[in-house]
């Protein structure tokens, strides 16, 4: 007769185990990955084969300290982030375990140091005679839209709504839709951007006779052995969609003052979208409406009100009968 082993009881855990459970629980690759990090390297300090509940709320603020204590802002909330929703999804499931500590706070990230390029320089920009019309139409575009870089280049003709100056793109974090049982289908949740004169002047000119395909394709065809969907080739060229890297460097080539890599970035166009949108007065909500930020705080270092705003503002205090 064998040794009888008598299995654990409960829903105790290894670290290293609710780790794993977690990640694998996870539907979205990228947050996996990401939390991943944060999560794997709080198991390695904390000790793997330890089991969960016995693991002291302050000893995870303890590692948290010590792993990005100096790191940046945004690093340091993005690891807690990661390490507190792993243990907030073990107790939900009985499993026990600890709490990110309340001393170990999230940091209030400093305002963006992303430069904002006023309206003079971007139109003198776009006007120079050296600019290719496909780099012109896109630096447009994006400071009209103020939307993101990947939304702008991800976009195909069949997208664009040229009478009405807009166009449905995939957003970031986008989810995918679902049917009934949580099958998962191909399509996203998308959102809307709007253009101007000044997109609406250029787009017709860049695309000529194409009617479908990349809006933004490289002057090229892919490289051989290179894997590419069918939504990312121009049907009528074969030329391949403009990447965000090949974006990036044409912008930089023709902004760099001191050398590759002191030029602007493409962010800067949906930056400087907004702060000139914030100073002539936009309202909080309408800038969140443009930009598409869910969170009020994500979007009010663009909310700087004019000079003249302010004080137009300022004389509704005025004594009755004395405003100007």
């Amino acid at each position: 007769m064998g040794n009888v082993v008598q299995l654990p009881t409960g829903k105790a855990l290894t670290v290293q185990a609710a780790a794993d459970r977690y990640l694998d629980a996870l539907n979205n690759p990228n947050t996996a990955r990401n939390y991943g990090i944060g999560i794997r390297k709080t198991v390695e300090h904390i000790g793997a084969g330890r089991p969960l509940d016995s693991i002291a709320d302050d000893e995870v603020g303890q590692a948290l300290e010590q792993l990005w204590g100096l790191a940046a802002v945004n690093t340091w909330n993005a690891r807690r982030a990661a390490v507190q929703s792993w243990f907030t999804w073990c107790q939900e499931r009985g499993y026990g375990g600890p709490s990110v500590p309340p001393w170990s706070k999230r940091i209030t990230p400093p305002d963006s140091d992303t430069p904002a390029r006023s309206k003079a320089e971007i139109d003198r920009l776009i006007g120079r005679r050296d600019i290719h019309l496909r780099e012109k139409t896109l630096w447009r575009m994006l400071y009209e839209t103020a939307a993101r870089s990947d939304e702008i280049l991800g976009l195909n003709i069949e997208d664009l709504d040229f009478a009405g100056r807009r166009c449905q793109v995939k957003a970031k974090g986008a989810k995918a839709k679902t049917r009934r049982r949580g099958e998962t289908r191909d399509d996203f949740v998308l959102e809307t951007v709007y253009w101007d004169a000044g997109t609406a002047r250029l787009l017709p000119r860049l695309l000529k006779d194409r009617t479908r395909g990349p809006v933004f394709v490289a002057h090229r065809k892919p490289g051989p052995g290179k894997i590419v969907s069918a939504r990312d080739v121009c049907p009528d060229t074969g030329f391949a969609r403009l990447s965000y890297g090949q974006a990036r460097a044409l912008l930089d080539e023709a902004t760099a003052t001191a050398g590759p890599g002191t030029g602007w970035d493409l962010h800067e166009y949906r930056h400087s979208s907004l702060t000139h949108l914030g100073e002539q007065g936009a309202s909080l909500l309408m800038l969140m409406a443009k930009s598409r930020h869910k969170k009020p705080e994500n979007v009010r270092k663009y909310f700087k009100p004019s000079p003249e705003a302010i004080a137009e503002l300022t004389n509704l205090l005025a004594p009755g009968g004395s405003q100007r």
